[in-house]
């Protein structure tokens, strides 16, 4: 990916000044120039540069003035000042007045580009920073994929398949599944793994904000924008934009979100210019969005543009042999965060993780292994360790609302899938412990519409 040029305001009132920059910039950066201390101010609030050079003499207003102004409007826009020898004192004040250095005529070309290119660099560690601040401490549901089914396998092979391209992944799956950590893994596949990875959740993010929060805001835009702020679109820049819950965009947001993933440009919220923006967006969902779709809840055109790789990741409850190593995968990780020195699980505890639903998928699952590592006295989790509401599933409660035929079947059919997850799907087990014939329990299932796999 091609890093995006930063923009430098050149202002100065001697033409030859500005053509020699021109002539010795231009190749590496966007220039926008003016010619005295006014105009300067307005260029500043028409373009955002990222960098100012300004010219402690000049017409109309001198430099010294348009640099309170500009400080005034963007704190954090640093400005190189631009003086003739016999006037370095006032460069001096203007370091007072929050320059950051300064440069004498005539220039030396190498002094020049060192001290640009150290500023710039200067600016993108502190946006960097800036994001990782709020990033810093958040806590991942686990921090690798683990498991060994066919089905997460599939998942495996998808993301070394597709991360070497640039294409548009949406993820589909349960709650508590794990796409973020899917889309990580793309990311850290990637050619932009250098880069940022930018989660945004957009069901957490008040509708009113949102367009500030995908696409920042200019300062005063609105009521509380006292500084100008950069979007998650500029932040990810030339790295990974995660779009999570894709599906709970309001639909004047769907629109605006197609715009910028068609004309790969932005406009921040009071802003005056489109800006080129160069992301990876994975997005993910929890819903049907083809289902939403019909419902005309979700647009069509932005789920074609998303939906270009789709990638599904299967419910825990479907790859159970997965559930082994993820709780002693998880189980070794809080032995370590806790200083605990838990052994493993009983067999009869491990039985019980391995019937049960996990109607919360693997985030559920690593919260119970948390809460039982914490817990837990002995040297090894014990079934007597597992709360009630796993060691007793799917508990068939007594109604009177259905004909007796009518609940009488539906207890058969609960009572059969019970066996048959403690069983782990073999049906000589199961009809051994319900105390039938295998081909009994075979007529059973058919009966009673148990599908093969539960």
């Amino acid at each position: 990916m091609i890093n995006k040029k930063a923009t430098i305001l050149i202002a100065d009132d001697e033409v030859s000044l500005r053509d020699s920059m021109r002539i010795l910039l231009s190749a590496d950066y966007n220039l926008i120039f003016a010619g005295d201390g006014g105009e300067a101010i307005k260029m500043v609030k028409k373009h955002s540069p990222d960098l100012v050079l300004l010219d402690i003499r000049m017409p109309d207003v001198d430099g010294l003035e348009a640099l309170s102004r500009i400080k005034d409007m963007r704190p954090d826009l640093d400005v190189i000042m631009i003086t003739a020898m016999n006037t370095v004192s006032y460069a001096v004040e203007a370091i007072k007045r929050g320059a950051y250095d300064y440069i004498t005529k005539p220039f030396d070309i190498e002094a020049i580009q060192a001290i640009i290119e150290k500023v710039l660099e200067k600016r993108r560690l502190e946006q960097e920073n800036m994001y990782l601040k709020e990033e810093i401490g958040k806590k991942y549901q686990f921090e690798k994929i683990v498991g060994k089914s066919p089905a997460i396998k599939e998942v495996f092979s998808m993301i070394a398949s597709v991360a070497g391209s640039e294409s548009a992944v949406l993820i589909g799956g349960e709650s508590g599944t794990g796409k973020e950590l899917v889309a990580r893994a793309i990311h850290n596949l990637s050619g932009c793994k250098d880069n940022l990875f930018v989660p945004v959740n957009c069901a957490a993010i008040p509708e009113n904000l949102l367009e500030s929060e995908l696409f920042g805001h200019e300062r005063g835009s609105f009521t509380g924008a006292f500084e100008k702020k950069l979007g998650k679109f500029e932040i990810a820049e030339d790295g990974t934009l995660f779009l999570d819950e894709i599906s709970s965009l309001p639909l004047a947001m769907q629109g605006k979100l197609l715009r910028v993933l068609q004309e790969k440009e932005i406009e921040r919220v009071g802003g005056l210019e489109s800006i080129p923006i160069n992301v990876r967006i994975i997005s993910a969902t929890n819903l049907d969005l083809k289902k939403l779709i019909n419902e005309e809840k979700f647009r069509k055109d932005l789920f074609f543009r998303l939906n270009v790789i789709p990638i599904f990741i299967p419910p825990l409850r479907d790859r159970r042999e997965d559930i082994p190593l993820l709780a002693e995968h998880f189980l070794d990780i809080y032995n370590r965060e806790f200083a605990k020195k838990i052994r493993g699980f009983k067999k009869e505890a491990m039985e019980t993780l391995k019937n049960y639903s996990w109607p919360g998928n693997v985030r559920e699952l690593q919260n119970l292994i948390e809460r039982l590592t914490v817990l837990a006295k002995s040297n090894f989790i014990d079934e007597d360790h597992i709360p009630k509401d796993i060691l007793e599933p799917e508990q068939t409660e007594i109604t009177y609302d259905l004909p007796f035929r009518e609940a009488q079947m539906k207890f058969e059919s609960a009572f059969i899938k019970k066996a048959l997850l403690k069983a782990g799907g073999s049906k000589s087990k199961a009809a051994k412990l319900l105390g039938v014939h295998r081909n009994t329990l075979l007529n059973l299932e058919k009966k009673l519409k148990i599908p093969d796999k539960i």
